[in-house]
């Protein structure tokens, strides 16, 4: 499900956000805490089965934020380029909005080898020994895509 937008010149189908999502470098997670304070941090993610699922540490800000509120949104940019004699850039982005749950054992599993196939490509067998290494020092998240939309000048 897309959001409206208002420049609709500027909307991207949703297969092409969703391409985006998938291919995106890294992303801001938009959460907001108990005391309603808005709090946005970068991270690796990867995406399985129309969600992103993402790492984190076992305590920390960003887990008290989701433990008080588990809405998120999530925005990716991809190619950029300035365009400074029409006061412009050209962009690609896609933000995505769901509810962010913490998943545990296979579930967790794959999202962490999802994590090494995107990020550490050519070291399948050292990020497998690494997941076992660490597993319990790190948590995942899994966000179900509700709504995406999809923008870009290009």
């Amino acid at each position: 499900m897309q959001h409206e937008l208002r420049r609709t010149d500027r909307k991207v189908t949703e297969t092409e956000a969703l391409n985006l999502l998938e291919h995106g470098e890294y992303g801001i997670l938009s959460t907001c805490g108990p005391d309603g304070q808005p709090y946005g941090m970068p991270l690796s993610y990867c995406v399985i089965d129309n969600a992103i699922y993402f790492h984190s540490a076992v305590a920390g800000h960003k887990l008290e934020n989701l433990a008080a509120n588990n809405r998120v949104s999530f925005c990716v940019v991809g190619t950029t380029e300035l365009l400074p004699d029409k006061f412009a850039t050209r962009y690609e982005s896609v933000i995505i909005s769901g509810k962010a749950a913490e998943v545990f054992d296979e579930e967790k599993q794959q999202a962490l080898e999802g994590l090494v196939a995107k990020y550490s490509v050519g070291y399948r067998t050292e990020g497998l020994n690494y997941i076992v290494a660490k597993e319990k020092q790190a948590k995942v998240f899994k966000v179900g895509i509700e709504t995406i939309c999809g923008k870009a000048r290009r």
